[in-house]
């Protein structure tokens, strides 16, 4: 339709977009002077059935009054074309800002609740939409806007995830076309893939996977072609949310995990409990947001030298990775700084900052709000920190060669934590801890005690066997600080002995797990 032509008493002003169904044009509602949507149904689609489903989007839309759903103000039929007339919404589509990549962690919780707040609404008043996925989701100033009924289903109302439809075999969208499969497929629910019946559960299928994808920036299910994606979504399960973001909190990875269960009946049973379970890690569960206030104050000397040497490893980091990325370019110079969480400051009078493997992630010491140290993450690439709820008063932290635990010393004893969630594992007693490092075999050697030899154990936890012996003829009195070689049998540690004159007696010497 051109601009200034007329449905009724609505002036077109200039197209929206198009869909699998309809055009939707920007208008003027003549009448009350207001912009307003107008969807026209695609003359090619004007069947008794396409008109059928226009009229289904119409009626389930008028049905709903959320803040979070786009409102119907009127339908309409002129010289055979059928339009509805929806409330004109500025901003983006959530596929638009997908594009840019995930969204921060706040705004997936936000976006989250809304969105579970409209298909609750929905599912409440007995309507299953069958189409959700970003594109039909609208970010506008005051939130999210559900859109597109398009294929909503009609059925008797329920509370709890009872409401049941017969699939009907179409599909909009780039992906397919009309007479295949309902919905667009990479979000798409097993049970609509196999022509059974869909209920509100296959929405809360969709809207896992819109999760996921607010959260990585990429999508659960992915495919060359129709087949290997329909396979992927029947027999596959997407990489946990923390694969790609190490600091989200690992509620969210369980929320989209069951949203994502192939069996319905395996599903959370209504959107209602998920924007509860949103709601609980928005509101500080799961480790969030836990005040970090500042630590007592140290010397100006220790300051500068915990700086120059958290500075001096930094850039040595740095020119590494450029050098193992451009092996082949020129040198250049890089430069960065790691901050402190907002309001707190470092930690390291109880161990030293520790670096994942792969040099993608960052473990560190910060007080909370107790003032008890507490372990937190970061990725070197990102901007914030998150802290792992359960390591107060943590010390000497160290990584697991796969970068999935963290090692550290607490309360007496030598525990671990996964990092993705959980809470941590206590492994055995170490009543003065300096130090531990972790094998690819998975042994960890720790040193127990200020003045003892060093002790290994395995990574599951049993009883601690010596790893070395104090040299008492040297007047060793302590082993601590290990650290595996690459070979992930040989180590290095530090020794001190008693020395003659004042910071003398200390050397660092190689050991071996064979001997």
């Amino acid at each position: 339709m051109r601009p200034g032509s007329r449905l009724g008493p609505y002036e077109i002003v200039a197209p929206i977009g198009a869909g699998g169904m309809g055009e939707v044009y920007r208008a003027r509602d003549t009448r009350l002077g207001r912009d307003v949507a107008i969807k026209v149904l695609l003359e090619h689609l004007s069947s008794p059935e396409g008109r059928a489903r226009f009229e289904r989007e119409a009626q389930a839309i008028s049905q709903l009054s959320h803040p979070h759903i786009c409102a119907l103000h009127d339908v309409g039929n002129q010289d055979g074309t059928e339009y509805l007339v929806m409330e004109y919404l500025e901003g983006e589509t959530l596929a638009a800002r997908l594009a840019r990549g995930p969204l921060p962690l706040d705004k997936t919780l936000r976006y989250g609740i809304e969105i579970a707040g409209a298909l609750d609404r929905a599912h409440r008043r007995g309507i299953v939409h069958r189409d959700l996925k970003p594109s039909n989701v609208m970010l506008t100033k005051s939130g999210v806007k559900l859109l597109d009924f398009g294929l909503a289903k009609l059925a008797a109302p329920s509370v709890a995830g009872g409401v049941t439809g017969v699939s009907i075999p179409t599909i909009p969208s780039n992906l397919t076309e009309e007479g295949t499969i309902l919905g667009t497929f990479q979000y798409l629910a097993p049970e609509q893939l196999e022509g059974k019946q869909a209920d509100t559960r296959t929405d809360i299928f969709a809207f896992g996977a819109v999760l996921y994808e607010m959260a990585t920036g990429e999508k659960a299910f992915a495919g060359t072609s129709h087949a290997s994606l329909i396979s992927a979504i029947m027999s596959s399960e997407p990489p946990p949310i923390t694969q790609h973001s190490p600091l989200a909190p690992a509620a969210l990875d369980r929320i989209v995990r069951v949203s994502l269960a192939k069996d319905p009946d395996d599903r959370w049973q209504s959107a209602h409990d998920i924007g509860s379970e949103l709601g609980w890690i928005a509101e500080g569960g799961s480790a969030i947001g836990l005040a970090a206030p500042a630590p007592p104050p140290r010397t100006r000397r220790e300051r500068l030298a915990w700086a120059a040497a958290a500075v001096a490893t930094l850039a040595a980091l740095a020119l590494a990775m450029v050098l193992l990325a451009r092996p082949r370019e020129a040198l250049r110079m890089v430069q960065a700084s790691i901050a402190p969480p907002e309001k707190s400051s470092f930690v390291f009078d109880a161990g030293p900052m520790a670096l994942s493997a792969d040099g993608r992630r960052l473990a560190f010491l910060a007080p909370n709000a107790e003032k008890q140290n507490l372990l937190w993450v970061r990725r070197l690439n990102g901007m914030a920190a998150q802290p792992l709820a359960g390591t107060e008063g943590a010390s000497y932290p160290f990584w697991s060669p796969d970068g999935r635990f963290l090692g550290f010393f607490a309360g007496g004893k030598l525990k671990k934590i996964d990092i993705s969630g959980g809470p941590p594992q206590v492994l055995c007693d170490s009543p003065e801890s300096r130090g531990g490092t972790w094998s690819p075999e998975g042994v960890i050697l720790f040193s127990p005690s200020a003045r003892d030899a060093l002790l290994r154990i395995s990574s599951s936890g049993g009883v601690p066997a010596p790893a070395t012996e104090l040299d008492v003829s040297s007047r060793e009195f302590s082993h601590r600080f290990p650290f595996f070689l690459p070979d992930g049998r040989h180590f290095i540690y530090l020794s001190q002995a008693v020395g003659t004159v004042p910071g003398s007696g200390r050397e660092v010497l190689i050991g071996s797990l064979d001997d």
